[in-house]
């Protein structure tokens, strides 16, 4: 029997990076208004698309400067990502992000590590107008009815389970649909309780080094 095809699924923000980039950006430029749409963004009461989109119109363009600056001095990476992108070459392991941030957070950060363009898929933003407007190239397809914005379980879906094991790494809310489509999920946070509580098959990790040990303990 041919032996599945290894493709890694992982989010950017809380788990990528050690901070949630999007939520940084809001506490520090305090916009009125944007408190109220995180929590019914965590409660479900509104969509992620919803949400984010409503978050960053409350930004005016002007601060477009400020808001990119701060954005990418802001982060700060989880151990062992570079490890990991050199285990997956070394192994032949695909390896994705599966972004809900925005792209002009996402590709600075991610650039010195050489992941290919087509590989990073995250939201998109605009400046043109008066206040920041986030595009989604990515949103969801005919089988998902959820207003993801960035729709993780639509890139999963274009990897059969036939011929992936489809491996995701994620930590909130925008992977919990993504975690009922994977083989394994390797999760901390929100994301380990949504494992524990539809008993998927996971691994809890707090560095990326847990779960380069994780994929080597499940070849």
């Amino acid at each position: 029997m041919t032996q599945k095809q290894r493709i890694i699924f992982c989010d950017f923000d809380g788990t990528i990076t050690v901070n949630d980039n999007i939520v940084a950006i809001m506490k520090h430029f305090q916009p009125e208004g944007w408190e109220t749409l995180v929590k019914q963004v965590l409660s479900k009461e509104i969509t992620i698309r919803d949400g984010v989109g409503r978050m960053f119109a409350l930004l005016p363009t002007s601060r477009k400067d400020e808001v990119i600056d701060y954005a990418i001095r802001n982060v700060k990476l989880r151990d062992g990502f570079r490890e990991l992108l050199d285990y997956c070459r070394k192994e032949q392991v695909t390896f994705l992000v599966t972004s809900g941030g925005i792209d002009f957070f996402v590709y600075p950060v991610l650039e010195p590590f050489d992941i290919d363009k087509d590989r990073i898929y995250c939201n998109g933003s605009d400046f043109s107008g008066a206040s920041i407007r986030i595009v989604w190239p990515h949103a969801c397809d005919e089988h998902c009815h959820n207003d993801c914005g960035m729709c993780k379980t639509t890139i999963i879906r274009r990897y059969p389970r036939e011929q992936y094991e489809r491996i995701l790494i994620g930590d909130s809310v925008t992977d919990f649909e993504g975690a009922k489509l994977a083989d394994l999920v390797f999760a901390r946070a929100q994301l380990i309780e949504l494992c524990e509580e539809l008993g998927l098959n996971y691994k809890p990790f707090e560095s990326f080094h847990e779960v380069i040990q994780g994929l080597e303990e499940t070849r």
